[in-house]
């Protein structure tokens, strides 16, 4: 039998039905390539590599995060979908693009194994995929929730979810359905993350001020509010807000200090606060976590010194009813 002569031409023929330039050995095979013809284009100095066990990528250049995601969903076959921190990226958090890892979703009857960059799940509640950038991709609850899981730190779930719910893409209604829907396994920091997300919690700081809260014995105190006075006029929506004596707590995190303008809008706010009668005691993050006792000390000599003076009128606002999806 003649041999078949691959030319650049019929390169470009491979590189035209090749998915992100990744493609099936199988596929050279029945196209006419042999085996080690293959070998010789994926040798180390070659110009293919391979990138999956039966995966060919055809070019010898670090592979790009579509390229392995890709490959990860051929890799792993029909009804597969991209989950987890691979998925929120396709949904548009940048946040997730750092991670090299693909987590993939497949059903619980398929034999497919982790390889290489690609860790597999099998699921008995595989949902309907969402298509994103031409890739499958499970809903963001699942994918948020599937990312979560793996989290190895409070922190860093807090810092998925808070970002997702503060976007509006989800609400803590959706991600609670989905979390009891599904496995107990790896869901206890998703579950306590919802927890303060529930309490109206928006960001990492808070959720640290919120726990520091707790160890201080004080009053309730309520996050995010709107506070008016007692014309209805509106002052402000501090951080923290201990309403038995209208005490503000503030944190001052430096992502809302990139600019002058901003910078003058949180002094504005301040002043009106003040203006109004109320305690404002400020806190930057790293105190919360570097030194915790201090700044448990100054929360509550602030608490007192707001109880030795007459509370002004001021309320908080009733919260908006919300649609419970």
């Amino acid at each position: 039998m003649a041999r078949t002569r691959w030319t650049s031409e019929r390169v470009g023929e491979l590189r035209r039905f090749a998915e992100c330039g990744v493609v099936r050995v199988r596929d050279l095979t029945a196209a006419g390539m042999s085996g080690s013809a293959i070998s010789f284009r994926c040798r180390p100095d070659g110009p293919w590599q391979r990138l999956l066990p039966g995966l060919v990528l055809l070019h010898n250049g670090v592979p790009t995060r579509r390229e392995r995601r890709t490959a990860a969903l051929i890799y792993c076959g029909p009804d597969a979908m991209l989950t987890g921190r691979s998925a929120l990226a396709e949904h548009g958090y940048s946040s997730a693009e750092s991670f090299a890892d693909v987590h993939i979703l497949i059903p619980h009857e398929r034999r497919t194994h982790s390889a290489g960059f690609v860790v597999v799940e099998r699921t008995t509640r595989l949902p309907a995929p969402v298509v994103r950038g031409g890739l499958a991709c499970s809903p963001l609850p699942r994918a948020l929730l599937d990312a979560a899981r793996r989290c190895s730190t409070t922190r860093s779930a807090r810092a998925l979810i808070a970002e997702a719910v503060q976007r509006g893409d989800v609400t803590p209604a959706t991600l609670a359905r989905e979390l009891d829907a599904g496995s107990r396994r790896g869901s206890a920091l998703p579950r306590k993350v919802l927890e303060e997300v529930s309490a109206n919690v928006h960001s990492v700081a808070e959720a640290d001020a919120r726990a520091l809260w707790q160890r201080s014995g004080l009053p309730t105190m309520y996050f995010n509010r709107e506070i008016e006075d007692g014309a209805g006029a509106f002052i402000a929506m501090p951080d923290g807000w201990i309403d038995d004596v209208a005490l503000a707590w503030e944190i001052d995190s430096l992502d809302w200090h990139l600019s002058p303008d901003e910078y003058e809008a949180t002094l504005a706010r301040r002043a009106r606060m003040q203006s109004a009668g109320i305690i404002v005691l400020a806190v930057i993050p790293r105190q919360l976590r570097a030194t915790p006792g201090r700044a448990l000390a100054n929360l509550r000599a602030h608490y007192e010194l707001a109880r030795s003076r007459p509370r002004p009128d001021l309320r908080m606002r009733p919260l908006p009813t919300t649609r419970n999806d």
